[in-house]
C-alpha cells in the first residue's frame, strides 16, 4: 500500500477525487439525498468528469476518455435543459 501511495501522482489524485465525486453524486441520487432533476446533479457530474479527464491527459486511456467525454456531453445537456425548462416556466 505504501508503494502505491508513493507512486501516486498529482494527476492520479485529481482523477481519483473526480471518480469519488461522480460516484458520490450517483449514490446521493440513489438514497434520495439528491434529485437527478436538480441543477446540482449535472454540475457535480461535470466537475467529477472534468477531474477525471485531467488525469487522463497524463495517463491516457481511450476507453476512459470516451466514457468521460460522453459523461461531460450528457452533463452539459442536463445543465442546458435545466435552464431551458426554468426559462419556459417563467
Amino acid at each position: 500500500m505504501e508503494a502505491l501511495l508513493e507512486a501516486l501522482t498529482l494527476a492520479d489524485a485529481i482523477g481519483s477525487i473526480g471518480a469519488l465525486v461522480v460516484v458520490a453524486a450517483y449514490l446521493a441520487t440513489q438514497v434520495r439525498l439528491l434529485n437527478s432533476e436538480d441543477l446540482i446533479f449535472p454540475v457535480v457530474n461535470l466537475l467529477g468528469s472534468g477531474l477525471i479527464v485531467y488525469s487522463l491527459l497524463y495517463n491516457f486511456n481511450l476507453a476512459s476518455m470516451l466514457i468521460e467525454g460522453f459523461w461531460i456531453i450528457i452533463s452539459l445537456i442536463g445543465i442546458i435543459q435545466h435552464f431551458r425548462l426554468r426559462q419556459r416556466a417563467e
